[in-house]
């Protein structure tokens, strides 16, 4: 094979390396504390909080932590009310994972009688990127902690563990990566 044939397979396979880089990341809700009725009123929008402190992005998961309760995705009324008579989602499963879909709002409450009065609430807001611009219409089939694409257990840390999951979606696009070049070299 020629060097120029080499240099164009070699400026293909790092580009195809650099595009399927995905970059998604995981957001463990309410940090360390994870999903858990606020202790005290001052704290009562810490969840609100928590979400604008972070941007959100389609593909992004949130995991919820916690322990007899439960987390509801709920419309806009029904989150001012703190009632759900329709949630899009409901899971009590103490480690709920939900995939962010699509761009704009997504309102989220404790299913346990008196938790979202008391601000186990909370609206998360996901941007709108370029390749987002044709957004489907809301899924109310997004899993809970059963996703094959997220790493098996998440550890809890002081800060998000948001990068060291995007992180680790970028190091296996390199494994893919490396693999196909030495394929590729072998066969020349």
């Amino acid at each position: 094979m020629g060097s120029s044939k080499k240099i164009i397979l070699v400026t293909f396979l790092v580009s195809f390396y650099m595009f399927s880089c995905v970059s998604s990341t995981e957001f463990e809700v309410g940090g360390e504390d994870g999903w858990i009725v606020p202790k005290s009123k001052t704290r009562g929008d810490m969840y609100n909080q928590w979400a604008s402190d972070n941007r959100f992005k389609v593909g992004d998961t949130l995991r919820f932590n916690y322990t007899k309760d439960s987390v509801l995705v709920v419309s806009e009324e029904e989150y001012k009310k703190c009632k759900a008579t329709k949630p899009q989602l409901y899971s009590n499963n103490e480690d709920t994972v939900f995939k962010l879909d699509r761009p704009g709002l997504f309102y989220f409450i404790s299913g346990v009688s008196g938790h979202c009065e008391k601000g186990q609430k909370m609206i998360v807001k996901v941007m709108e990127t370029e390749s987002s611009t044709e957004s489907p219409p809301p899924s109310s089939s997004s899993s809970s902690s059963s996703s094959s694409s997220l790493p098996a257990s998440t550890p809890k840390a002081k800060k998000s563990n948001a990068f060291k999951t995007a992180v680790q979606l970028c190091s296996s696009g390199f494994v893919v990566f490396a693999v196909l070049a030495v394929s590729v070299f072998a066969l020349v």
